[in-house]
């Protein structure tokens, strides 16, 4: 109970993220339910993407409403998203507990530093010319998703800013489009193999759609640099513990 507890809370500050940065939150996600909650990593991926989908499609039509939110490239991004989350959920169960945690942990590792030393650019470029580039990169994204249980706005993000022209704010609002669609399809692919807990999946999602209030509200007050690093230092820290507790235990 006590882990369930600490889970809920935690689970306020992945919907803080997406609300704020439209990404960075679903990359916890995973960790909390396995080391917190103590749902096997299996399980956990399908839980996750109910989770982080639920979460976005509420982040989504709150960015709709304030008309950050483009739907060409959310179509192109989700349909081959949707296609790649589908395939990739297939590989979750090819590969044992312990290799999808060290692979996860090293994902966190490679998205942490990619937060801090890489900037997203704020300014539009031609959109008409470099939009369907967003295809190849949609089904990479889509393949994370359901593997892993991962959003991907990490990727998404920058890649709607530096492929299909979107400002930062508009880029954010379309991205949790794109991963509400890689999520649900993902999780489709998931329920073939595993069955999630819906009722602690159910209060996990309302903790973090309160978060995800508060992370729009927060993006408004605080600048998107200094989010992005107090997020990446925290995601650092969880992919370390994640590889530490993978490799102690397989005493490597």
């Amino acid at each position: 109970m006590a882990g369930q507890a600490a889970a809920m809370f935690l689970a306020l500050l992945i919907g803080v993220s997406l609300g704020a940065l439209g990404s960075g939150g679903s990359i916890i996600t995973l960790p909390i339910l396995v080391y917190v909650a103590g749902i096997a990593p299996k399980a956990a991926v399908g839980m996750s993407m109910a989770i982080v989908g639920g979460t976005s499609f509420f982040g989504c039509c709150v960015h709709w409403r304030r008309g950050n939110f483009c739907p060409k490239p959310a179509l192109l991004f989700g349909v081959t998203g949707m296609l790649g989350a589908y395939i990739g959920s297939t590989g979750t169960h090819l590969i044992s507990s312990h290799v999808l945690m060290l692979l996860f942990s090293l994902l966190m590792l490679l998205v942490g530093v990619r937060m801090i030393v890489v900037r997203t650019p704020a300014v539009a470029h031609n959109v008409v010319r470099s939009i369907y580039r967003c295809i190849p990169v949609g089904f990479v994204v889509g393949l994370i998703t359901g593997f892993l249980g991962v959003g991907g706005g990490f990727l998404i993000v920058p890649a709607l800013v530096w492929f299909a022209g979107l400002d930062l704010r508009r880029a954010i609002g379309t991205s949790l489009a794109i991963i509400t669609l890689n999520s649900a399809s993902g999780l489709a692919g998931q329920l073939r193999y595993s069955h999630p807990d819906w009722h602690l999946t159910g209060a996990f999602l309302l903790c973090a759609l309160i978060g995800m209030g508060v992370g729009v509200t927060v993006s408004k007050r605080t600048p998107d640099r200094a989010l992005r690093t107090a997020f990446a230092v925290v995601v650092i820290g969880v992919g370390l513990a994640v590889g530490w507790q993978v490799l102690g235990y397989r005493g490597l």
